[in-house]
Order: structure tokens, then C-alpha cells, then sequence
């Protein structure tokens, strides 16, 4: 069996539990950490457009760039030892919810956590590139709460009978 844990600043520590708790001894596992381009393309936009393209050496998307490596490196690391198991650390760069979707290609399972508005219950639950993933994942998927779930007291009401 392979399963993906989806590691995201902040969610992490449910979709490691989980798995934890839910992925069969002897499952492959990959903690996955997608970094966004769009900070650091941003940064290199910015400095090409106002300081010119004369000095590649300061250009600040560099830096952004490398300080977004430490931290998925760090970030996994730490996922690593809370999964107390062997496991594959994967780090890919791009579109966050597409790498994600590419990265379940022949997985078995893949563990995220909702990273919307947590404080009830309903879609919204769910940021955007979650709902992507939810959507076009290409296996089952192990749906977390990062911390203890709303009652069920802040669900939608139904939307109005019509006749």
C-alpha cells in the first residue's frame, strides 16, 4: 500500500497522526511538501521590473527561493519524526494542488486536512487548492480535521424547499 501525506504548515501534525493511525505496517509512505512558485516568481518579477536584470546576484527571489527550501526541508523533518516510521520525504515546486494531484498517481491513499474555514461545518471548510485535490485526486482520499471537529450545530441549513 502507498499513501501520501499531504504536509502543509500548520495541518501537518493531523495528516501525520493519521496516517499514523490509519496506514497498515509495512505501507510505503511519502510526506509530500509542495512550495508554491508564486512568492518567489512575484520576487524575481519585482526586481527585474524595478532594479533591471543588470545584477542577478541581488535578486531577492533567489533568497525567497532557498528560505522556502530550508523551511519544506525543516517542515519534513519534522513530519518524519512525528511518523516514528520509515517514510519518503518529497518536496516538489509549482502549482500546489496540481503536484499534489500528480504525486497521487499510483498511490493507494492520500491524507490531507481541511485548511479552510474550520469554525463549522460545511464546504467552506476547504480552501481552494484542497478542494482541487478533493476533486481530481487519482486515489481515495483521508479527509482530517487539524483539530477537533465543530458540532454539528454549525452545519449549513438546507437550502430551501422548491416545488
Amino acid at each position: 500500500m502507498a499513501v501520501v501525506v499531504w504536509v502543509v504548515e500548520g495541518t501537518w501534525p493531523a495528516c501525520v497522526d493519521a496516517a499514523r493511525a490509519h496506514a497498515p505496517e509495512g505501507a510505503e509512505v511519502v510526506l509530500l511538501h509542495v512550495t508554491g512558485h508564486d512568492v518567489a516568481d512575484a520576487a524575481h518579477g519585482a526586481f527585474a521590473g524595478l532594479l533591471g536584470r543588470g545584477h542577478p546576484e541581488r535578486d531577492p527571489g533567489n533568497r525567497v527561493e532557498h528560505l522556502a527550501a530550508a523551511s519544506a526541508e525543516s517542515l519534513l523533518q519534522a513530519a518524519a519524526e512525528r511518523l516514528g516510521r520509515p517514510c519518503t520525504r518529497v518536496e516538489r515546486t509549482g502549482r500546489v494542488e496540481r503536484e499534489v494531484v500528480a504525486a497521487t498517481e499510483g498511490a493507494d491513499l492520500l491524507v490531507l486536512a481541511r485548511d479552510g474555514d474550520r469554525a463549522r461545518l460545511g464546504p467552506h471548510s476547504l480552501g481552494p487548492a484542497s478542494r482541487f485535490v478533493v476533486d481530481h485526486a487519482a486515489c481515495p482520499l483521508l479527509l482530517v480535521w487539524p483539530e477537533p471537529a465543530p458540532g454539528l450545530t454549525t452545519m449549513p441549513p438546507p437550502p430551501p424547499h422548491h416545488r
